[in-house]
């Protein structure tokens, strides 16, 4: 099943390394990463049953709206990313908590100033519907960050 999602993720244009980028962005000012240690952190967070239900559900329905297989109001709302929605935030918040709710304050800060792929992804809402993956995206950055820290505090990895 990871396969899959990783897979996914690279057809809407995400990799792993573009996720790695920024958890060492994030981390920067606390520790002292390499990029092998972020995209461990994210593999780590990519093995979870419950994120990889998350990230299938959201991009599904991504590929859904752009092929306009789904009705009327939802589909004008996901190709609007209506900012009222807020589905895709509560599909992302699943992911999250998995490592603590550190999590949360880290998703926070992505979904609002949108770094790197996260903004990327939010810019070309005209060609594609990226309504789910770009907070998607953000949870997995924020959990892999979270992972990272509670790791590095107690001295052991999950």
């Amino acid at each position: 099943m990871k396969d899959i999602i990783v897979n996914l993720l690279k057809e809407r244009g995400v990799t792993i390394e573009d996720m790695a980028d920024l958890v060492l962005e994030l981390q920067k000012k606390y520790y002292d990463l390499t990029r092998e240690e972020c995209i461990e952190s994210l593999n780590s967070v990519l093995d979870k049953r419950e994120v990889q239900n998350a990230v299938l559900t959201g991009i599904t329905l991504d590929k859904l709206a752009e092929k306009n297989m789904l009705e009327e109001p939802l589909l004008s709302i996901l190709k609007r990313d209506e900012p009222l929605y807020g589905i895709d935030e509560i599909l992302a918040l699943s992911i999250t908590n998995i490592y603590g709710s550190i999590g949360l304050t880290n998703f926070g800060y992505l979904d609002k100033v949108k770094l790197g792929i996260i903004g990327i992804l939010n810019e070309h809402k005209d060609e594609r519907c990226n309504t789910f993956i770009d907070d998607l995206v953000a949870a997995i950055v924020a959990a892999a960050c979270s992972r990272i820290a509670h790791s590095i505090k107690s001295g052991k990895s999950n």
